[in-house]
Parts: structure tokens; C-alpha cells; sequence
């Protein structure tokens, strides 16, 4: 008999800064890899349906799920064991996993902070749940399986890490069908890639899925363009690729696929300021490119140094000059990534940076606290200087200031943040520019505008 499997994407914490839900790749993807293995996936996604954790009670009892499997990042962190705590609850013979990144490197604080939850599943996921699944439809042990960490005689035990999957190709596309698309913005979300060759201190991206670019083929990549948009009419997508542009060629031939096959397809991607050319932005504005995300992070040169982004901070600042010179000569929209608060930040060096904003004119902004999350070094950093203040992880949304040194208050960051967001949306010439661009980031940015407009006069609360 197949084994009936429940996957679950949390609530957000009631308190925290909640971002707008995004459809769920990880378990889009872990439901993929068990229905074609045989196995009966439902998913009960509580963010995208504005769930609480007792609306999830509800629905989990109309399953009979033998496992349970919860996906959690740090944010999600202790909305996940409540989940993993309400599913035992209701199910008591039901198996109750949580993976993701945050446990991956807090995997013996989990078991030991809820005797509810039976293992993690670290790293990467697919093959691992597949095996824990089958095993369990087989009647066999699970004790062994790569990849986990779990509880026996009270004592903690991890296997070795799971071998990385190497040929991304092999995966099925991402189980969309399971999810509540309808709660969506009509915005699909792709991974062409995993791992990373850099090390920023701010990221785990490394430590979780490893030193090494492993990438999806351009056939694979547009084949899932073109499925979206044909099953679903999706006529905009997003790379949530760390660094799409990390191997050029291969995105070359991707834009290439997307002009051959006659896609109408608008996409934007995220990548790093040195890891694109003029000729490179030009080719993906021609395949339907609109935007492109970039990791400014910061305009002092001193902070770059210490997130590790480059070798030699004045030429990374150079080199995101000419990014943002390049995207708008091709006509593409850019975003300007901003971290404040790595170590070393200075309300000075803060200033630098917002002005160093105001000279590439991006047209949309994401400022962000640095946030030290388990399996970075900069959490690593903090813990060993004593910084660290807050360990409630339901306040780690990326806006609220969680360690404090000693160049700059935690107050001092929030106000630098608030008003950093209001500079830059309440420009009179920026409204009019965005509302000229039309389309969703024109209209959405103007939105924004206005929001700030209401906040900084104390109309809406932050």
C-alpha cells in the first residue's frame, strides 16, 4: 500500500514582519518526487491559505497521513514545531519530519526542544524523504538513512550527510497541482541551479547546499517555462537562482532556447553585480528579461569586506556602477539589494550607502537588517562576540535588528532602515516614473510609494 504523505508550510508568526507568500518550491518539489514514485501527497500550505495553527488542526484530521512533513526556515522555525506538536497530537502514530534550512544546523536543538518531532531531514531533501517514505511503505528500519538526524534512547543521533544530487535534470518539475495556486500572485518561481562558488558571511546558501554550482541543462529549464505557461497561462516568472548569471554561457543558450521556441515569457532573476556584461544583460532583455535583481549590499567599502562579497571592495563598487550603468542602457528594470548592520556598520557608512543608492537610481529597493541566521559565519561571529540579543526566532524577518555592536545601537538601525525606505519611495520624480513603466513593478512600486506615504504619516503602522 502507497504511503498517504502530508506536507506543510507553516504559519508565519502573528508578530513578525510577514512577507507576502510565495508558492513553495521545496515542497512543490518533495511532492513531485513522491507521487512519481507512487506515493498520495496533499499539501496544506498555511501561509499562502491564512491558516493558524488551529485552522491546521482542522485540516490535518481530515488526512490520515502517515508522515508528516514540514518545511521551516528560521523565521518558521517555532511555527514549525507547533505544527509537528499538533500533528502528533492528532495522529499519534503519524512519523514527523521538519527539514529545511534552519534545522540542517539546529538539528540537535530541535529534537531536544520537541519531544513531538521524531527527525530532521538535512540538506537536500527529495531523495531523502523518498527514502524514509519507501522504506516505511517496505516495513522496513529508517534508523540508517543519509541525511537525518533523529532521537533514539533519548540521545541524539546524526547519519552522514546525503551525497548531493548532481543531475538536477533527473528531478520532476515542482508539483504546482498541489497547491493552492489561486492564493498566488500570477508569478511562478523557478531554481535553475544550486550551490554556490562564493562565500558571502551573511548566507548559508554554502554550508547547505554545498561549494559547487550544479546546474539545471537550458533544454530542462525553458521545457518547465513552456509547461507553466501552457498549463497554468503564466506569462511571468522569476529565477530564485542565488546567482543566475554565475556561468554566462549557459545562460546564453537558455536565452536562446526562449527565443527559438517564440515564448512570450517576461522573467526577472537575482544575481551578483560582477558576474554580468553589457552583452550578456542585452541577450537576456531580447529573451524577455525585465529585470534583474542585484546584490548591492552595501556602498562602504569597509562593509563589503567584511560580508566577504570580494576580494577588493573598491572594484566590486566599480563593477556595480557599470552593472546598473548596463542594465539601464539595455532597458532593464533593477533592483538594489541593501543589508544594514554587518559588523563594522557606522551610521556614516550607512549614509554612504543610501546615497551611494541614490547615484545607481535603481528602481526598486529591498533594504534589509543583517540577520545572523544558524549556519552562517556571521551567526558564528556574533555568538563568539556576545552580540547576539535577541534568540526569539520569530524575530528574524529581516527587518528587526537582532544583534547589536559596538558601532551602531539596534535603535539606531531601525530608524536608519524606516526612513532609508521613506527617501526612497516618497520622491515625488520616482512616483511618476514608475507609474510611466506601468505593468506589475511599475504599479507595484507606486503601491509601495504610497504605503510609505501612509506610514510617515503616521496613517499605518510599520
Amino acid at each position: 500500500m502507497n504511503v498517504n504523505v502530508t506536507l506543510v508550510n507553516p504559519p508565519y508568526p502573528r508578530r513578525g514582519h510577514q512577507h507576502p507568500p510565495a508558492i513553495p518550491l521545496g515542497i512543490g518539489y518533495l511532492g513531485a518526487v513522491l507521487e512519481k514514485n507512487g506515493h498520495s501527497v496533499n499539501v496544506i500550505d498555511c501561509q499562502a491559505l491564512r491558516l493558524t495553527h488551529s485552522d491546521f488542526e482542522r485540516e490535518v484530521a481530515k488526512h490520515q497521513p502517515k508522515v508528516v512533513g514540514v518545511t521551516s526556515t528560521t523565521f518558521t522555525y517555532k511555527s514549525a514545531l507547533k505544527v509537528a506538536k499538533i500533528a502528533k497530537q492528532v495522529h499519534p502514530n503519524c512519523l514527523t519530519i521538519i527539514g529545511g534550512c534552519h534545522v540542517t544546523f539546529w538539528d540537535d536543538e530541535a529534537l531536544e526542544e520537541c519531544p513531538h518531532l521524531d527527525m530532521i531531514v538535512r540538506k537536500e531533501g527529495e531523495y531523502t524523504l523518498l527514502e524514509i517514505v519507501n522504506r516505511l511503505k517496505e516495513n522496513k528500519r529508517i534508523d540508517d538513512v543519509l541525511g537525518t538526524t533523529y532521537r533514539k534512547n533519548g540521545k541524539t543521533i546524526k547519519n552522514a550527510d546525503r551525497p548531493y544530487i548532481e543531475n538536477l535534470d533527473a528531478l520532476p518539475f515542482p508539483a504546482h497541482h498541489l497547491l493552492p495556486l489561486n492564493r498566488f500572485k500570477k508569478i511562478f518561481p523557478l531554481v535553475t541551479s544550486r550551490g554556490c562558488v562564493y562565500w558571502c558571511n551573511f548566507c548559508s546558501a554554502v554550508r547547505m547546499f554545498g561549494r559547487k554550482y550544479r546546474m539545471r541543462s537550458p533544454k530542462n529549464v525553458v521545457d518547465e517555462m513552456q509547461f507553466l505557461n501552457e498549463r497554468y497561462g503564466v506569462s511571468q516568472m522569476t529565477f530564485y537562482d542565488d546567482a543566475f548569471t554565475v556561468d554566462k554561457l549557459r545562460v546564453e543558450k537558455i536565452c536562446e532556447e526562449l527565443r527559438n521556441r517564440k515564448l512570450k515569457i517576461d522573467w526577472d532573476c537575482e544575481t551578483r553585480v560582477d558576474m554580468v556584461t553589457k552583452d550578456l544583460l542585452q541577450k537576456m532583455r531580447k529573451a524577455g528579461c525585465i529585470a534583474v535583481w542585484f546584490g548591492v549590499e552595501s556602498g562602504a567599502k569597509n562593509v563589503i569586506n567584511g560580508m566577504g562579497k570580494s576580494e577588493r571592495a573598491s572594484t566590486y563598487v566599480t563593477q556595480t556602477r557599470k552593472a546598473f550603468k548596463w542594465a539601464n542602457e539595455t532597458g532593464l528594470m533593477t533592483v538594489a539589494n541593501i543589508i544594514f548592520g554587518f559588523p563594522g556598520e557606522t551610521k556614516e557608512t550607512a549614509l554612504e550607502t543610501l546615497k551611494f543608492v541614490e547615484e545607481l537610481n535603481p528602481n526598486e529597493i529591498g533594504y534589509y537588517i543583517a540577520t545572523p541566521y544558524p549556519g552562517t559565519p556571521l551567526y558564528d561571529y556574533v555568538k563568539e562576540k556576545g552580540w547576539l540579543k535577541i534568540t526569539d526566532f520569530d524575530k528574524y524577518d529581516t527587518a528587526t535588528p537582532i544583534f547589536e555592536s559596538p558601532s551602531i545601537s539596534m535603535k539606531d538601525l531601525e530608524e536608519i532602515r524606516e526612513k532609508a525606505y521613506q527617501r526612497f519611495y516618497l520622491r515625488p520624480s520616482y512616483v511618476l516614473r514608475m507609474l510611466l513603466k506601468g505593468k506589475f513593478y511599475g504599479i507595484s512600486s507606486a503601491r509601495t510609494s504610497f504605503s510609505y506615504l501612509l506610514r510617515a504619516l503616521k496613517l499605518r503602522n510599520p
